[in-house]
């Protein structure tokens, strides 16, 4: 077991179910100078998501503490980040893409006028990308609206790319095919 010792400002302190706790800003700087980026960035994703915090006052953080230990790790991890994404899997399928040379992924997209979302994707080269958790497999309900939702993004134009738990190990392949489909849409790469 690691034990760390570190220095907060009074101002990094919060009340967290009425006992005091690092502000999240603080915990998310805490944690993405002491971990490694595919650990840190799913984990930030997730308490910024929780918090409402934003990147900027996570910078802010780090703007106090400029030479402490991992601060340029943390720095260098900032504009991974994305609080929309919405579980683990979908952080770490975005930073297989964006480290495998593609531009980043918009989280969520939205189409009110069909009443869903996709996970990430494109919405210039109108190419999707959807993480399919083991629930998309062994809920039937869930397996007939993904056919379905898939089928209507696709007679609105879209490209969907699904992604399964097993794909993420071999992110070569994986980035590969959504280059290979930015490509075909139009997208400079």
């Amino acid at each position: 077991m690691v034990s760390r010792s570190y220095r907060v400002c009074d101002d990094e302190i919060c009340l967290a179910g009425g006992l005091p706790a690092t502000t999240p800003a603080r915990t998310a700087f805490d944690i993405g100078r002491s971990r490694p980026l595919h650990q840190a960035v799913p984990i930030l994703d997730a308490l910024l998501s929780a918090t409402d915090t934003a990147v900027a006052e996570v910078h802010d953080v780090a703007d106090r503490w400029p030479g402490i230990r991992g601060v340029r790790r943390l720095r260098s991890m900032l504009h991974l980040v994305d609080a929309a994404a919405e579980s683990p899997q979908e952080s770490r399928l975005r930073l297989i893409l964006v480290r495998g040379g593609l531009p980043a992924p918009e989280c969520q997209i939205r189409f009110p006028e069909l009443r869903i979302r996709v996970d990430m994707g494109w919405r210039e080269w109108k190419v999707a990308v959807e993480y399919d958790g083991v629930q998309h497999w062994s809920d039937a309900a869930q397996r007939a609206w993904d056919i379905e939702r898939i089928a209507l993004l696709e007679a609105a134009g879209w490209v969907v790319v699904r992604v399964s738990a097993a794909m993420l190990s071999r992110p070569a392949v994986l980035t590969s095919r959504i280059r290979d489909k930015l490509r075909s849409a139009g997208c400079p790469i």
